[in-house]
């Protein structure tokens, strides 16, 4: 199947406007779509196997040899490329300083039961995550670390918000995403080999440098502001906190994370 190359000039072709509202996460669940910008992150996806369905390209958008890779790819597999305007990839994006390539890409609908935990040592669960920013840092830090995804408990961000993508610097399409309940993670958690590792303050908590991690170690962060909830700290197999030598009395939620994962992965290393 062979896609074809258009293009949009008018801000008020039907597409534009349905693309434009995707920035809203109600139309992004109806849609199951979502979009990212940047030819850094379009190439990334490409590289992880995954190619956009609508690509947008302002002028002179096609120049760089990533960009001819990322074109061919996209009509190669049945998408549509778009040559368009800097004004509609701003109205796109919602920047006033556009890049030159926007992507719209399929929703991946990953579940708990199509992950296999044993395929990483290390896994991310975060609690409640409020910020995109946080989110996207973290995909990053699973990138880095070899870790298999992030696992999202509860009421936490919307992960494909153009913000939470722009963050992960295309790393939402390296590692697996799920959004569950706790009630849904914890019963398959234990259904099967798996660490859950706690960063919590309480009278049993470790230091993170004296725990062996065992793989898989899945490394849990609770909400920025609140933490996590007790009974989600008492169901983990241990608990651990990171040393605080000034006067702030904790870590931001991605910064701990990274320091957990970087702990878990150095350990396996030596």
């Amino acid at each position: 199947m062979t896609g074809r190359r258009t293009t949009i000039e008018s801000l008020s072709n039907p597409l534009i406007k349905r693309m434009r509202l995707l920035r809203e996460k109600r139309h992004r669940r109806a849609e199951a779509l979502f979009l990212a910008e940047g030819l850094r992150i379009a190439t990334e996806a490409r590289e992880a196997g995954v190619l956009p369905l609508w690509l947008f390209l302002g002028p002179e958008g096609d120049a760089h040899p990533l960009a001819a890779a990322l074109i061919a790819g996209t009509l190669g597999a049945g998408g549509e490329v778009i040559d368009t305007t800097p004004a509609i990839l701003s109205k796109l994006s919602g920047k006033d300083n556009p890049q030159t390539v926007v992507g719209i890409y399929a929703e991946p609908k990953t579940t708990l039961a199509d992950i296999d935990r044993n395929a990483a040592p290390i896994w991310l669960v975060a609690e409640r995550l409020r910020d995109p920013g946080n989110l996207g840092t973290m995909l990053r830090t699973g990138d880095a670390v070899g870790a298999g995804g992030l696992i999202l408990l509860d009421e936490s961000t919307d992960p494909y918000a153009v913000e939470a993508v722009r963050a992960s610097m295309g790393a939402i399409f390296t590692q697996k995403l799920v959004q569950a309940r706790w009630d849904e993670f914890l019963p398959w958690l234990r259904g099967g080999p798996g660490q859950l590792v706690a960063t919590w303050l309480g009278e049993d908590t470790q230091d993170y440098q004296t725990v062996r991690y065992a793989a898989p170690t899945f490394i849990l962060t609770g909400n920025e502001s609140q933490g996590m909830p007790p009974a989600y700290a008492d169901a983990a197999d241990v608990r651990v906190k990171m040393p605080m030598m000034g006067k702030a009395d904790s870590l931001n939620a991605a910064v701990a994370t990274a320091v957990m994962a970087y702990e878990v992965l150095n350990q396996r290393r030596k």
